[in-house]
């Protein structure tokens, strides 16, 4: 029968916590978004390790169903913002999107190469060092949510959320 002390020897370095991540932006090289990159990563609450799902094919044959493994499909990744007073990160943002759709006349970068830059979320360790590490290729802002105002509101940063779309992901262990 296993005990305690086994399951301890098991949790490496007493485990990943979630709460020891860091998430750097790096803005596309077209677009001058004025992103303090420092600032971003620090001021990013909350994000994800990037999931992802193979896909299946199915191939009826004689009455069954045979399934064969498909292409991997990914979906969008998510960051949290808290909001500062000189809204840098949000403007960044508003900036990067509106370099690629501009809100007044619909115009924008056309090259993917100017509007499309990499990301990283990295796990860190309590002492800082990088446990893991993803990179989200030629990423984009997809959404940026909005801000809720309220009155009632007290004892509170304003936070919002950005959306982005990426057309793969690098994961340190597997890809480098």
């Amino acid at each position: 029968m296993a005990s305690i002390d086994d399951f301890k020897a098991q949790l490496k370095g007493g485990g990943a916590r979630p709460n020891q991540f860091r998430v750097t932006i790096v803005p596309p090289i077209g677009i001058v978004t004025g992103l303090n990159v420092a600032n971003s990563s620090f001021l990013c609450k909350a994000s994800k390790l990037p999931g992802q799902t193979l896909g299946e094919i199915e191939v009826p044959f004689r009455g069954r169903k045979i399934y064969v493994a498909g292409d991997r499909e990914f979906e969008t990744w998510n960051a949290t913002f808290m909001n500062d007073t000189d809204f840098n990160i949000r403007t960044a943002m508003e900036r990067w999107m509106n370099g690629i759709n501009d809100l007044a006349d619909n115009t924008g970068v056309i090259s993917s190469a100017d509007y499309q830059s990499d990301l990283t979320v990295e796990q860190l360790d309590r002492d800082g060092t990088t446990l893991k590490s993803y990179i989200f290729r030629n990423a984009y802002p997809l959404t940026l949510a909005d801000i809720e105002l309220s009155y009632e509101t007290v004892n509170a940063i304003e936070e919002f959320e950005v959306t982005w779309r990426y057309q793969h992901f690098e994961a340190s262990g597997v890809n480098f």
